[in-house]
């Protein structure tokens, strides 16, 4: 029974193959009907190859207005999710203060609660305070929703650290910023960047909690939601495909520099 045998020995390697067949089928659809030729306003019947929709990425109104906000919300969100995590982060594993163990498992709550909770509750907050929902009102709501990803990170990190290297840096004369720069923050670096691409994700992608606190505003996501109620544009799949490439260079640019200096320590 030698194929029996060589299943069973392959058993995992097949079954993560499949899986990750799975997960990649969506972007597969995407990038191929990127290339349709569609027919009247719809884009879920394949017609013909075309490459018209890759030269006018921008040509459905208001398509590029709403990504731009997206990316600019996704920006500005990250760096405000990660700066505020990173402290806080520190603070829960560095130090001791009252209430440390509420806020320890507070800090949970915007992962395990429902997101329509969350932004019901923002959008009560908002309005409450007399604000105007648009961009501010959803650049807020994603720093506090990320906040929460962010800390997870980087307290993983952190934890894991040894304070003996810090002691040593001390030791040899280099003062508190000193130390923190060059040997805190280096060694801290993997999860605080781990926290800041997790939320360039969450808040590119989210949906819900905008929807709730957008006001006027349209984002990337609301308008593909928009579009699909009258027809998806082919212009959404290119859009897409290039976001799932641009994000495999980047972990591929990842994995070439950490074996370079893997194999440069070696």
């Amino acid at each position: 029974m030698p194929f029996v045998t060589w299943l069973k020995r392959h058993l995992v390697v097949i079954a993560g193959l499949l899986t990750l067949a799975y997960l990649l089928l969506p972007n597969v659809v995407v990038t191929v009907f990127s290339f349709n030729k569609p027919k009247g306003r719809f884009n879920y019947e394949w017609r013909h190859f075309s490459t018209a929709a890759w030269k006018d990425p921008c040509g459905v109104a208001g398509l590029c207005g709403s990504l731009s906000i997206s990316l600019q919300i996704a920006v500005y969100a990250t760096i405000g999710a990660t700066v505020l995590g990173t402290m806080i982060a520190f603070a829960l594993v560095r130090y001791r203060f009252r209430a440390r163990g509420a806020v320890n498992s507070l800090i949970f709550l915007p992962m395990a609660m429902p997101e329509v909770v969350m932004a019901a509750s923002l959008l009560t907050l908002f309005l409450n305070m007399g604000a105007r929902l648009g961009f501010w009102t959803i650049l807020i709501a994603h720093i506090m929703f990320c906040l929460s990803f962010v800390v997870t990170a980087v307290k993983a990190r952190v934890m894991s650290m040894d304070p003996r290297l810090e002691e040593a840096a001390r030791d040899l004369y280099a003062g508190p910023v000193q130390t923190f720069l060059r040997v805190t923050l280096p060694i801290a670096a993997p999860g605080i960047a781990a926290g800041a691409l997790l939320s360039f994700a969450l808040s590119f992608d989210d949906f819900i909690i905008t929807n709730f606190n957008a006001g006027s505003t349209v984002t990337f996501p609301m308008f593909v939601w928009g579009s699909a109620q009258r027809g998806t544009p082919v212009q959404i799949n290119v859009i897409g495909t290039a976001m799932f490439l641009v994000a495999v260079l980047f972990v591929l640019a990842s994995m070439f520099i950490t074996n370079r200096r893997n194999k440069q320590k070696a």
